[in-house]
Formats: C-alpha cells, sequence, structure tokens
C-alpha cells in the first residue's frame, strides 16, 4: 500500500488537470483520490472498466490522465488504454498492476502508456510520476493547440481554404490570375456565402499582402460620417472634428479596402467613390487640394446591382468602374461537395476554441448536413457548427449536436422533393441536385468504393463514373473499384 502521504507543495500547473483513478479495490482507490487531490488535480475515481469507458467517451473535456489498473474484474486496463487514447491522444495512461510482468509492461508501452508501476508503490513515487504525465499531457495540448491557430491563422495557401467544388476551384483559378494586378473585383452572392472570406484571400494572394487589409460596412455607417470616415478630414472642417482624420482609403494605403455592401452606398458618395477610382486620388472633408492613394478596391454586395442600376438607384457608370473582374460566389446548397469539407474545418476550429477533443462528424450528422438547404449559407453552417461542438459530449458530433432545423432534415418525406413550388422550379437544377445527394449518399455508406456505390444505385460502372464526372463530384479511384464488365479498374489491370 501506499506510504504514509506527508502533505507537499501542490504539484506544478496542476490546476484544472482532470485525472481518473481506476481501481477495483476501494481502499486504493480512494487513498490515491486522496493523495492526487491534495495535489491540486481534480480527481474522478470508478470501481472498473465499465464506468471507467462511460466516463472518459461522455466527458465534456477530456483526462489529462487516468491511471488505472491492469486487471479488473470487468476488463482490462489495455482496452481502457486505448479508449482514452482514442477519446483524445493528449491523454496520458499509467498503468499499476500487482502482478507485474515484463511482457504487460511493453505492451502497455506500445500501446501508448506514460509508464507502468508495480504495487505497492511509494507516495512519492506515485506523485513525481502524475506530476511528469500532467506535466507532458499539458505540453501535448498546448502543442496541438498552438498547431491548429497557426494553421488557421496563417495557412501555407489561403485559396486552398474556400473550399473543393468546381464553382470555388472556378473562382480560385480567377483571384490567382488577377491577385497580381491592382483591378478593382466586384463579388456578388448571397448573405452569408464568404464574400469578405474570399477578399482576404485574394489580398493574402496579392503582394500587397503585408500591407493593410481594411473593411466598411457601407450600411452600417450613417450617412452623413460615410464620407470622413472614407475619405478623412480635417481639423475642424465641421462641428466635432477636433483632430485629423486620415480615412479608411488613406489607412489602407499601398492595401486592400473592402466595401461591403456597396449597393447601400447613398448617390452622393457613389459619385466621389467613382472620381477616387478614376483619379486615385482623395479629397478631405475639409482639404484644399487632393491626395494620391494606392488602394486596391474590392466591392461585395448581396444585392441584384444590374437591378438597381436599371431602376437608378446605384450609378452605371460606378457599376462599370467596379464589374471590371467579377466573382460570383454560389449559395452552399449548389456546392454541396463542401459541406463536409467546411464542416470538418469549422469543427477543428471549434473544438480549439472550446477545448475538445472532436474528430470530426457521425455518418448521420454528415447525412443531415447534406440534406438541408441552409439559407443562411456558410454562416448559418458555421453558427451550426459552434453550437454541436459546444453541446457536443462525445469524440464525433452527432445527429443530436445539431440545431433542429438541420437534424430535421434528414426526416423529411422523400415526397416533398417531388412537390412543384409555385412559382415553378428549374427541373434540371433540382434532379441534378437530386442526383449529386443521392450519389455522395452512396459513396459514404460504401466507403467511396464506387462498384459497391453503383450497385446501391442500381447503375453500371461506367454509368457512375460518368454522373461523377459531370456533376464535378472528385472521388478518388479504389484499386477495389471495377468496371461494368467486372474488370479491375487499377493502374495494373488496364496495363493487361
Amino acid at each position: 500500500m501506499l506510504a504514509a502521504m506527508a502533505t507537499t507543495a501542490p504539484l506544478r500547473d496542476a490546476a484544472a488537470a482532470k485525472v481518473l483513478v481506476v481501481d477495483d479495490e476501494p481502499s486504493l482507490r480512494e487513498m490515491i483520490s486522496i493523495l492526487l487531490r491534495r495535489e491540486g488535480l481534480d480527481v474522478t475515481a470508478a470501481p472498473g472498466f465499465a464506468r471507467a469507458r462511460e466516463l472518459i467517451t461522455g466527458s465534456a473535456a477530456p483526462f489529462a490522465l487516468v491511471l488505472t489498473d491492469l486487471v479488473m474484474p470487468d476488463g482490462s486496463g489495455l482496452d481502457l488504454l486505448t479508449a482514452a487514447k482514442e477519446r483524445n491522444p493528449a491523454t496520458e495512461v499509467i498503468v499499476m498492476t500487482a502482478h507485474s510482468t515484463v511482457d504487460a509492461a511493453l505492451d502497455a508501452m506500445k500501446r501508448g502508456a506514460y509508464d507502468f508501476v508495480a504495487k505497492p508503490f511509494q507516495s512519492a513515487e506515485l506523485r513525481l510520476l502524475v506530476g511528469r504525465a500532467v506535466e507532458k499531457s499539458a505540453i501535448v495540448r498546448e502543442n496541438v493547440r498552438l498547431r491548429a491557430m497557426l494553421a488557421v491563422e496563417r495557412p501555407e495557401d489561403p485559396l486552398e481554404q474556400l473550399g473543393k467544388s468546381p464553382a470555388m476551384r472556378a473562382i480560385v483559378d480567377l483571384i490567382r490570375r488577377v491577385a497580381a494586378s491592382r483591378t478593382t473585383v466586384l463579388i456578388t452572392g448571397e448573405s452569408g456565402t464568404g464574400k469578405e472570406r474570399i477578399a482576404r484571400a485574394l489580398h493574402a494572394t496579392s503582394d500587397r499582402a503585408d500591407k493593410p487589409f481594411l473593411v466598411v460596412n457601407c450600411g452600417a455607417l450613417p450617412e452623413n460620417l460615410m464620407e470622413s470616415e472614407l475619405f478623412g478630414h480635417e481639423k475642424g472642417a465641421f462641428t466635432g472634428a477636433a483632430g485629423r482624420h486620415l480615412g479608411l482609403f488613406r489607412e489602407a494605403d499601398g492595401g486592400t479596402l473592402l466595401l461591403d455592401e456597396i449597393g447601400e452606398l447613398p448617390p452622393a458618395l457613389q459619385v466621389k467613390l467613382l472620381r477616387v477610382l478614376q483619379e486615385r486620388k482623395v479629397r478631405p472633408v475639409g482639404a484644399s487640394q487632393e491626395l494620391p492613394v494606392d488602394v486596391r478596391l474590392v466591392a461585395a454586395t448581396n444585392r441584384d446591382v444590374e437591378k438597381d442600376v436599371a431602376a437608378g438607384r446605384f450609378r452605371n457608370d460606378l457599376y462599370y468602374r467596379l464589374n471590371i473582374i467579377r466573382l460570383e460566389v454560389p449559395p452552399l446548397r449548389q456546392r454541396a461537395e463542401d459541406i463536409p469539407w467546411l464542416a470538418e474545418a469549422f469543427v477543428q476550429r471549434f473544438a480549439i476554441e472550446h477545448g475538445k477533443s472532436i474528430r470530426g462528424l457521425a455518418p448521420d450528422a454528415l447525412r443531415a448536413l447534406l440534406a438541408h438547404d441552409f439559407p443562411g449559407n456558410v454562416r448559418e453552417l458555421e453558427n451550426a457548427m459552434e453550437r454541436a461542438v459546444a453541446l457536443s459530449q462525445g469524440p464525433t458530433i452527432g445527429l443530436g449536436d445539431l440545431p433542429p432545423a438541420v437534424a430535421g432534415s434528414v426526416a423529411a418525406p422523400a415526397t416533398a422533393l417531388l412537390a412543384l413550388p409555385d412559382g415553378g422550379c428549374d427541373l434540371d437544377r433540382v434532379v441534378a441536385e437530386a442526383e449529386r445527394r443521392l450519389i455522395l449518399q452512396a459513396l459514404e455508406r460504401t466507403a467511396g468504393v464506387r462498384t459497391q456505390a453503383a450497385k446501391l444505385l442500381g447503375v453500371t460502372f461506367r454509368s457512375l463514373r460518368y454522373r461523377l464526372g459531370k456533376l464535378g463530384i472528385d472521388a478518388a479511384e479504389s484499386e477495389t473499384d471495377e468496371d461494368d464488365e467486372g474488370q479491375s479498374s487499377s493502374p495494373d489491370s488496364r496495363r493487361r
């Protein structure tokens, strides 16, 4: 048993570290728990394998350390080690046993145990071992967090973060072609499609990446302050102008300025913006002369600009100046291939922020996402994933973690797809979308093996391959795939 437990200073950085003690012997379990609580650790105890596994898989935050007996009536400490590592690789596991053997120790270490300790042991020995294991767990978690933050904040190629669908790849290709120029870009699309994110990727890809990137929402600024915010003002130019103000155009000099919701710009400001684009100079309010600026202007809107021009709400000459390069961002419902990829990226980001270890999405949750129309587009998907991560208590996002509006999509009756809306529909688009969803579900169910997916869909392998190409679905070729004549489609078989 443990030696007398002397009072010592708490373990360094032990605060908030969660530890699970598992042993079927009540007295030893209690003594270890008391010892570790005195060290400032947050200790939970379990009498055996089954309860310990429930605690590991059901805990909102993973344990930093699991201290487990090797042999228990209802299971093995080695299997519990595996469960802990699957829940969170940063969890350290110390295996203890009264039946110490070299083989058992080696097996534990091979499975990822931090260490193996034989009973009986001294309290000082256990304290030292636990302290080192908790410290290592904290270091591993911090390294993972920092690496993930670095990947999010400074991706190697920001364009690769936009999407994988053919529509988004076309936008990426256009961005690459115009990034080096100073040409004005107009980004259009429904609210929430990621227009600002595309503008940031354009800036990050250009030679202006080390210069400012500023954003102004034209619909959020009061009209009487908008000119001053954009072009600046001199001291005393108007009541309340106690000092000189540069304005966003001059603050963004050398970089990029995004005018979001450009369709909300008042007519008087439209005239002045047109002059700035033509002359590349701004005149601050109250100034007597114009000042040169070097700014790449990107405009974004969710409005139908052509309709506003026709109605006289937007100047046609300004529209032509803005519409030199146009990026039309399709709604998320028209690029379903991006949903799994974006959802996974959001899950990983929010898991880091919430301090959780979540591997991804369960199949039922992914099906619900693919079945949902996402009227709020990428912004709605992002919010749904933040909610799901906050509510999740397991290693994956399940159907119950999703918002009701999204989770209910999988329960919608199939006949709803066949109901003709009052205003009619685009039959080709509806059919193509239904075909796309069924093919994606079949590929998911068969783990990407296309021959099996073709059987589920009742088509030949060649027919499925043609449909994949037509719909722009990128399905990695499997060595087990076979064509409709039963011949292997692997490179070796094609050579034969």
